[in-house]
């Protein structure tokens, strides 16, 4: 590791500890030529995620996408920045066991929904009706009446 003030490259690590939720290691360092010390992260580094767009052209997996989708479908409902991210973070991790280096956005959008039904239903029917592309107040309709069966459903095992 090189120094970033002397360029020198040998240094020593006095300290390490785990970072981001143990997805990488923060490292204290000291430069054995002008003694300042600076920080490193190590991570691993992981293959890209690749995106089979609707179109049938690809693209790499983004976070900040799915994200900015779920904040529009949020926008005005009790969900937090927090829960939106957790949520992001569950779905990339759902995408990445696959063991799969390419994914449909289609199989993005289920996950996605799946994630966010229990999460705040007016959100999902939003998020729903721009991902499924409803094309008229029929098709709002129907995915209305599949949420208000599962709810019905709910109360039934509840009583």
């Amino acid at each position: 590791m090189k120094c970033p003030f002397c360029d020198h490259s040998g240094t020593k690590v006095l300290d390490s500890r785990s970072a981001n939720e143990n997805k990488s290691i923060r490292r204290r360092r000291e430069c054995e030529k002008c003694a300042r010390r600076f920080t490193t992260f190590e991570m691993v580094e992981e293959t890209p995620l690749i995106v089979i767009k609707k179109d049938g052209s690809r693209e790499e997996f983004s976070r900040e996408k799915i994200l900015r989708g779920l904040i529009r479908a949020c926008e005005k409902r009790p969900v937090s920045m927090e829960r939106l991210e957790m949520l992001v973070s569950e779905v990339e991790m759902q995408l990445r066991t696959t063991a799969h280096a390419e994914v449909d956005s289609l199989n993005i959008g289920e996950i996605v929904m799946e994630q966010l039904y229990p999460v705040d239903e007016v959100a999902y029917i939003r998020f729903a009706s721009v991902y499924r592309q409803f094309k008229d107040i029929n098709m709002f309709l129907k995915e209305l009446t599949q949420i208000l069966g599962k709810h019905d459903v709910g109360l039934l095992r509840d009583k």
